[in-house]
């Protein structure tokens, strides 16, 4: 009875199988990249290993669109194209997907959105910020005047969309909506219209919203939120302007805050939760530091388990073997062990002002905003390169994407897909 019980549930399991459905010849090539920092958002790559060399055929280009508008939104991929966005002539937002073969254009959509950023930002531009998510059918992408838009994934068609603006009667947001979304089986979690809420994924009602955090500068804050479970508890860590906090998915409840200081709000990247019961974050302005939540009976309370004085600016950090590796405000690369709080190391080199990491095992992609590519070795002894190379002329703020044996880069100007040979 065991073994037909046995092969009727592997029989169920197979028939919830598409029809047309094969296994990818190279397994891979198969992975995706639905969202800000990739399928677990934590950046970290698991999957084949990767090879030692980034110079000469060690990785190909495989195609490149070009003459495309300016965008610091990552691309987003999946198991048979690239979503990526752009703003074309200072204007209009537009949203494209390619074939993640060919590079051919399966469709295009756009509307009327643009900001200009206080003067100094002006450097950082005037385009759309925020990197899309997909959760295999609909693609969620927000244009940088606090709107979010749901499309079709296959033809591109509008499902719906909410103003952040006109909703919550909030101003226009100064730096636009930079805010990656957040997405479950329920809903879509973001930062806009001065607050965050939660967004009803198929109608784009709003559920709740909390954390209110002002409006206009001190709107639609910089950092992306990630899911944790923390204290025993599922919930959802968002670092807003001035805080941050866990809150429930369901209700928008805030569980626990904390406040980070850092100058003019600049809490930019992204929070890595550590352990059941540490989030690591590091500020602009602020410290660096290991926040530990503890749960009573309901009854939440946070302690630094750690800090010292380290800014961190625009990076979010990756972490390995329990240290995390974060480039600073000073654009050196620090080594920290999550366990102590010790500095392990920081380099003497200094690089761009961003790097979007990635990490596989023990070794460390690292895009730079100059776009140089490093690979490194996560060694918490030394900072220990292994190489480099200069992968495109105009700048790389868009977080950069890993599927495999592929390298996607979204440059200011166009779009580029790599190769190497994984083991």
């Amino acid at each position: 009875m065991r073994t037909i019980a046995l092969l009727l549930a592997v029989m169920s399991l197979l028939s919830l199988r598409p029809l047309n459905a094969q296994p990818p010849a190279n397994p891979a090539a198969g992975a995706v990249w639905p969202q800000w920092r990739g399928p677990t958002r934590d950046a970290l790559v698991r999957g084949p290993a990767w090879p030692d060399k980034l110079e000469g055929d060690s990785l190909k280009q495989v195609w490149r669109v070009e003459k495309l508008g300016p965008s610091y939104s990552g691309p987003i991929v999946a198991a048979d194209r690239v979503f990526t966005t752009q703003t074309v002539d200072k204007k209009t937002e537009v949203v494209t997907a390619y074939d993640r073969k060919t590079g051919k254009e399966l469709w295009k959509t756009s509307w009327e959105g643009s900001i200009t950023v206080p003067f100094f930002a002006a450097k950082n531009g005037s385009w759309i910020r925020s990197t899309p998510a997909y959760d295999g059918k609909t693609l969620y992408v927000a244009g940088i005047k606090d709107l979010l838009v749901a499309l079709d994934g296959q033809t591109g068609k509008e499902l719906w969309r909410l103003d952040f603006v006109k909703e919550f009667e909030a101003p226009s947001p100064d730096f636009g909506f930079v805010c990656s979304p957040l997405v479950d089986d329920t809903g879509v979690y973001v930062q806009a219209g001065g607050c965050f809420a939660k967004v009803d994924k198929k109608t784009g009602k709003v559920l709740w919203k909390t954390l209110k955090d002002g409006g206009g500068t001190m709107g639609s804050a910089f950092s992306s939120p990630v899911f944790a479970r923390l204290a025993g508890k599922d919930q959802v860590v968002v670092q807003t302007r001035t805080k941050l906090a866990g809150v429930d998915r369901d209700t928008g409840k805030e569980l626990w805050t904390k406040e980070i200081p850092s100058f003019r709000g600049m809490n930019i990247l992204t929070p890595v939760p550590y352990g059941d019961d540490g989030v690591f974050t590091s500020t602009y302005g602020g410290n660096t530091r290991l926040l530990k939540i503890k749960s009573d009976d309901g009854k939440y309370a946070t302690t630094d388990a750690w800090s010292f004085k380290y800014e961190g600016n625009m990076t979010s950090p990756v972490v390995v073997d329990g240290h995390a590796y974060v480039l600073g405000k000073d654009r050196m690369l620090s080594c920290v062990n999550l366990e102590t709080g010790k500095e392990a190391w920081r380099t003497d080199e200094r690089f761009g002002e961003y790097w979007s990491l990635v990490a596989n095992k023990d070794k460390i992609l690292a895009l730079d905003n100059r776009g140089v590519l490093y690979l490194l070795k996560a060694n918490s002894k030394e900072y220990d390169p292994i190489d480099k190379r200069k992968l495109a002329e105009s700048d790389t703020w868009a977080h950069i994407a890993v599927c495999g044996d592929e390298i996607f880069i979204r440059d200011l100007n166009g779009l580029t897909v790599w190769k190497w040979p994984v083991k």
